[in-house]
């Protein structure tokens, strides 16, 4: 087995997130991080993570991401560092690349 992987993530099927749809790479059980490219919905839900560390990072769209209850404006090419037990969410039309630390886990995925 390589000691690397290679995904095209716009070949990975799209699927439904608490922030919209996302297509995921690297995120199989117990891996070193995983990728997802999110298409935030206008519904987006507010949830937190346990152990998962996030970044966020604005690809295309303008909005906001509430962190802890305060919003932070966002644009295309905004990073924004979501550390465990934040409670969090996109807000507006935004495609957003995450990146998960640990790989993400649908088990750690909390809301209140």
């Amino acid at each position: 087995m390589p000691n690397y992987q290679v995904a095209q993530l716009d070949d990975i099927a799209s699927v439904p997130c608490p922030c919209g749809t996302s297509r995921r790479a690297f995120a199989e059980a117990g891996g070193t991080a995983s990728v997802h490219v999110v298409e935030i919905s206008a519904d987006a839900r507010a949830h937190y993570h346990k152990r998962l560390t996030e970044i966020y990072v604005i690809l295309e769209g303008t909005g906001q991401v509430e962190l802890d209850g305060r919003l932070a404006p966002v644009r295309p090419m905004t990073a924004v560092l979501i550390r465990p037990g934040c409670r969090h969410r996109a807000v507006g039309r935004l495609r957003v690349l995450n990146t998960c630390i640990p790989a993400f886990d649908p088990a750690d995925e909390h809301f209140d």
